[in-house]
């Protein structure tokens, strides 16, 4: 079993919040206070949660470049108040960070909820691995 620390616990938190103020920030359409106030948290969280030192890495690897900056530019625009580009930069640089990640995730979704019709338009293979 896994211990979780002291500052995952408050990293948890932070990420929570800060997803909270971007959903928040996006229904008050696109308040760019409180999405720059979610960058910032969910950043701060995802550092608390995995460390310093694996974000950095994570964010600095080669082939991830691109995702990186498009991602950090984009929440810089939201910082100087241009919220609606810098989330669409975003979302950008999040598609381009996580690519790797989404057929793995919708495998694990279509294998966990046994859906006849979905498993038809996305076929997923029998290991996880």
């Amino acid at each position: 079993m896994m211990t979780i620390t002291e500052f995952q616990k408050v990293g948890v938190g932070l990420m929570g919040f800060g997803l909270f103020f971007l959903l928040f920030g996006v229904l008050l359409y696109f308040d760019s206070v409180l999405l720059a106030f979610g960058n910032i948290l969910f950043l701060t969280g995802l550092t608390f949660i995995i460390g310093l030192r694996r974000t950095a890495h994570f964010f600095l690897q080669r082939q991830k470049f691109r995702g990186s900056f498009f991602f950090l530019g984009g929440v810089s625009l939201v910082l100087c108040r241009w919220p609606v580009t810098g989330m669409l930069v975003e979302g950008y640089g999040f598609v381009l960070l996580f690519r790797s990640f989404f057929p793995m995730a919708v495998a694990f979704v279509l294998s966990s909820v046994n859906i006849p019709f979905l498993t038809a338009f996305f076929p997923s293979s029998s290991s996880m691995v």
